[in-house]
């Protein structure tokens, strides 16, 4: 059974050897998120054994692990924070949310399952088996998306580690997975279902930015959808040249105006509740009707693709139905797309983030917190609300 801190702090940890290897630590911390059938979410930090490494595996001393929407969604559970309740303190702090009835059906998969959080990190490899490829990463600093990141140990397969270019740091290099490589599968996918040019929502974003810098160095036409006028400075300020704001009185029109100079046909889509994905395809259709030159009743022939990839709007899709029939709106996911086109082709997007780590992929934090500070209810509530530029960063080591 996995302990609490508490029962920890009862007793000595104690440290062991590994192999010949440099000592271990016997346990560290790890965030943990529960869910109880009861509909409570229960946040806290457990001690788990630090593991021996087996032949071909690699203990990390987690350094650096980011906090995306994508952590979010298994973390806070949909919870209401607003009703939130912590006790204690420090690291033997914990929170208690309340969950809606309506959201508590749809994670009965996970009810009183205490889950380890975290999909990306980084850190040094303290402890290695005897394999080779394990050998060579002693003492690296590397980056992995092996889950359980908000941990201060994780021991993973060494194939699983992407070791950073000299220089390059554990921060600098946390977020070497989603956002990167979630940036270039959309140029991918453009080009694999035939588009030329695309548009993004929540543009500003982390990943935004990413995705600007990739179309404005591959020479691909991109539409950002911003929703403040700020963000929209900060998109110019990297050369961004197509941006339109969803708060603005003119929004269709601007909007409309930029998929008929671009000719985009594909969306992603990080809101995806409301009108915004409706809206975008209404635009691309107005867009393909100002370039006809016949009537149909059955709207344009151009292909029109909305793809949702996230839910910074939790409430339901909407769509006006005024953009004709050749059109699809459908999920879109980072892992299925890279078991998709495989392997081989994978490592080389993975190859082009670590040389591009300091410029395209640049990650920029607003804060640095510890696995203490994660439960801390105020900042737990600030980095959950997912603001754009105020991406929170754990440092399991702190």
């Amino acid at each position: 059974m996995t302990q609490t801190l508490v029962d920890v702090m009862r007793k000595p940890t104690g440290r062991r050897k590994v192999g010949g290897m440099s000592s271990l630590p016997a346990s560290g911390l790890q965030l943990r998120s529960l869910v109880t059938s009861a509909g409570t979410l229960e946040l806290s930090l457990v001690d788990v054994p630090t593991p021996a490494p087996a032949d071909d595996e690699v203990v990390i001393r987690v350094d650096a692990s980011p906090i995306n929407p994508s952590d979010l969604g298994l973390l806070i559970g949909g919870a209401d924070l607003t009703q939130a309740t912590s006790a204690g303190s420090g690291a033997v702090a914990t929170i208690s949310a309340p969950i809606a009835p309506n959201v508590l059906r749809g994670l009965r998969g996970r009810l009183d399952e205490s889950m380890a959080v975290g999909n990306e990190g980084a850190g040094v490899v303290v402890a290695a088996g005897s394999s080779d490829a394990a050998q060579a990463l002693l003492g690296k600093t590397v980056a992995i998306a092996g889950g359980a990141m908000y941990s201060q140990y994780r021991c993973v397969n060494a194939a699983m580690c992407f070791a950073l270019p000299d220089g390059i740091t554990a921060a600098q290099g946390a977020s070497s997975f989603v956002n990167p490589l979630t940036a270039l599968c959309m140029t991918e996918t453009m080009r694999r279902d035939g588009h030329t040019a695309l548009v993004h929502t929540a543009a500003a974003s982390n990943l935004g930015q990413m995705l600007t810098k990739i179309c404005l160095a591959d020479g691909i036409e991109l539409v950002n959808i911003v929703r403040k006028p700020e963000q929209a400075e900060v998109l110019r300020g990297i050369g961004a040249k197509h941006i339109v704001d969803s708060s603005s009185e003119t929004f269709m029109k601007d909007l409309i105006a930029a998929l008929t100079e671009t000719g985009a046909t594909i969306a992603f889509d990080a809101i995806g509740g409301g009108r915004l994905a409706g809206q975008i395809l209404t635009a691309m259709e107005a867009a393909a009707n100002a370039k006809a030159t016949t009537y149909s009743r059955y709207g344009s022939s151009t292909f029109k693709q909305v793809y949702i990839y996230g839910g910074l709007d939790p409430s339901p899709t909407e769509l006006n139905r005024s953009f004709g029939l050749s059109w699809a709106l459908s999920g879109w996911l980072l892992t299925p797309y890279l078991q998709k086109i495989g392997f081989s082709e994978m490592l080389a997007l993975q190859q082009r983030v670590g040389r591009e780590l300091t410029t395209t992929f640049a990650s920029h934090y607003a804060r640095v917190i510890s696995l203490a500070d994660a439960l801390d209810l105020d900042t737990t509530r600030a980095y959950a609300s997912i603001k754009t530029g105020e991406k929170y960063l754990i440092n399991p080591s702190l």
